[in-house]
């Protein structure tokens, strides 16, 4: 059996995870990951009872019964690399025995649904649009590091859209990656729109903002907005879903992110009060997930 040394797994004095500071008790069979810390919260205010409730940097966790549902809440923070961090832990967490640091017999498979915002990129998605990512498109470059990348991602949407992009070898190689389908279908419902997500590596230049510093392709979201694969067309930017569909799919588990549009990169609208607005979206994911 594989043993997992203790400068690569990291568990900390009290049994707990090095950055989430849970231990395998605290983890339920569905997570619903955010990116704020404040809105772990806002999602834990709906449950009917709290087993715990942990802060550890930007990792804010709370387990909770809803409608006889025992969910997991957590924190992330922002971006890909948090999401490697997280997903890791997690799955370490479950599938690792931390008393003997060897990997459990049986799979213990979870479903991850991210709830977040993002900046919407097409006609039909204008501000307080909700998006289900049924693929992603990652800027971030994370799962390149990953053994068995080519197997989970859809090669041939990523040769197109880098032809399309013209795309620049000094970047990350970008992947596509699938959400898990069944888990996608079942959560979006009728009410989400099915898309394409960008998960960027970064707010501004990468989302082809630009403030004091040029970007170095100027055109880079009209060529976005323009692509088209097999009929499935980009619709939004956000942080974060490349890297938490690609890690559960290597690790075994069921992942997909569904987030509301707060800009719309098309006519440059925004709602920087959105917050009390997230509450649908929550609703409907405790309720499906």
């Amino acid at each position: 059996m594989k043993q997992f040394a203790a400068s690569e797994l990291i568990i900390n004095g009290d049994g707990t995870a090095f950055h989430l500071h849970i231990r395998p008790e605290h983890v339920a069979d569905k997570i619903i990951l955010v990116g704020d810390p404040g809105r772990v919260d806002l999602v834990a205010a709906h449950f009917d009872s709290k087993e715990c409730d942990i802060v550890s940097r930007e990792f804010h966790t709370i387990t909770g019964s809803y409608k006889g549902k025992r969910i997991t809440v957590m924190s992330t923070g922002i971006g890909c690399d948090n999401i490697d961090i997280a997903v890791n832990e997690l799955d370490a967490l479950v599938n690792i025995d931390f008393s003997t640091r060897t990997e459990k017999p049986t799979l213990r498979s979870l479903d991850l649904v991210r709830i977040g915002t993002c900046g919407g990129l097409q006609p039909n998605t204008p501000v307080g649009t909700y998006i289900n990512s049924r693929k992603s498109i990652g800027f971030d470059g994370l799962l390149n590091f990953y053994a068995g990348r080519n197997d989970v991602c859809d090669l041939a949407f990523e040769r197109a859209f880098c032809k399309h992009m013209q795309w620049n070898p000094l970047l990350p190689a970008p992947y596509v990656i699938d959400a898990d389908a069944e888990l996608s279908e079942r959560i979006s419902g009728t009410e989400m729109v099915k898309g394409v997500t960008i998960a960027c590596g970064g707010f501004y230049g990468p989302q082809g903002r630009e403030l004091r510093i040029p970007l170095a392709d100027p055109l880079q979201n009209e060529k976005v907005e323009s692509f088209e694969y097999e009929g499935w067309k980009i619709t939004n930017f956000e942080m974060e879903s490349s890297a938490l569909a690609g890690l559960a799919r290597l690790l075994g588990h069921r992942a997909t992110t569904c987030c509301m549009v707060v800009a719309s990169r098309l006519v440059k609208a925004v709602n920087t009060d959105y917050k009390g607005s997230m509450d649908g979206l929550i609703q409907l994911v405790l309720d499906r997930i």
